[in-house]
């Protein structure tokens, strides 16, 4: 009987360390929200992942697509606890301005990863010069509510324009959009993601292309709106056939965070970040430079405050 007690209390012993340590295991992982796949926010969220799991394997982390919009909703309303973000996204979401129903006052910043590009990419036989271009052409672009497809909207918006005014839109993925346009379905293609773009590159491969660059005009219509906006240049030879440099309206990658989630987790994924840039490089060149200071500027969204210990503990000095 003695014997049998023991036997019991043993087992439900080791049910409740059992059933702790995966209490454990299970707080110690999380999902990440990203991009479209074929975009460069995927790619990167899958080597952060990478790198924080190697570093830290008691951390398990699910990377997962997601939208520059719907990822700053969905650190808001706890669905996940860090995404990837547009920084004027992010902006408008602590302002609670459209396309926000209301301010999101729980997303708080971790750090600048590296600038995006609102791209216009162009068959060479579509004759499309400026965005004015677009009336009667066939366009693809991002589905609805994504960051890309907002941007093409509120361009056309500015030079009184409207879908409506094109031949034909479509709303989908950056594969099927690089189809559309290699098959010539689609005149001009529209995405907000990193230069390059591996979408672009494969309708290049078969197809002659050209960058469309924007107007100093526009560009003032966009940065009235929202001060994170930048005007950068497109280089000669981003993509193949790009002979001469464009300008493009850019805005920065980041990532954002629940301001009460772990900062121990925190600080993990940061370190997985700066501690691997070669890796991260591999995947998007533009990250094989970051620095501490980069990832730390001021974007106009509060910093989380284990991501501010972490750049201080790496030599960042914030003022005030």
């Amino acid at each position: 009987m003695t014997y049998r007690f023991n036997v019991a209390a043993r087992a439900v012993a080791a049910f409740f360390v059992v059933g702790a340590s995966a209490m454990s295991a299970q707080a110690e992982s999380f999902v990440m929200a990203t991009g479209s796949q074929g975009g460069s926010w995927f790619p990167v969220g899958g080597a952060i992942k990478a790198a924080v799991e190697k570093a830290r394997p008691d951390i398990s982390i699910t990377v997962t697509p997601g939208a520059g919009i719907a990822n700053v909703v969905g650190v808001d309303t706890g669905r996940f606890p860090i995404g990837f973000a547009n920084s004027i996204s992010t902006v408008d979401g602590q302002k609670g301005r459209a396309p926000f129903r209301e301010a999101t006052e729980g997303v708080c910043n971790l750090g600048v990863l590296y600038p995006q590009y609102f791209q216009i990419i162009a068959l060479d036989s579509a004759e499309i010069n400026s965005v004015e271009d677009f009336a009667g052409k066939r366009l693809t672009t991002q589905q609805n509510g994504h960051t890309g497809e907002l941007l093409t909207r509120a361009a056309l918006e500015a030079l009184g324009l409207s879908y409506d005014d094109l031949d034909d839109v479509s709303h989908v993925s950056y594969s099927d959009s690089a189809s559309m346009m290699k098959d010539g379905h689609a005149d001009v293609f529209t995405l907000g993601t990193a230069m390059p773009a591996g979408a672009v590159m494969d309708i290049a491969s078969s197809r002659d292309i050209d960058v469309v660059g924007v107007s100093e005009e526009l560009f003032e219509t966009f940065k009235a709106q929202n001060a994170a906006f930048q005007m950068r240049e497109v280089p000669a030879g981003a993509y193949p056939g790009v002979d001469e440099p464009k300008q493009a309206i850019t805005y920065d990658t980041h990532m954002v965070a629940d301001c009460e989630f772990d900062g121990e987790i925190v600080k993990a994924v940061l370190s997985g970040v700066l501690d691997n840039l070669e890796s991260m490089g591999s995947i998007n060149k533009a990250m094989a430079d970051l620095t501490a200071e980069d990832m730390a500027a001021d974007i106009g969204v509060p910093m989380h405050p284990a991501a501010k210990e972490f750049y201080e503990e790496r030599g960042v000095s914030f003022g005030g």
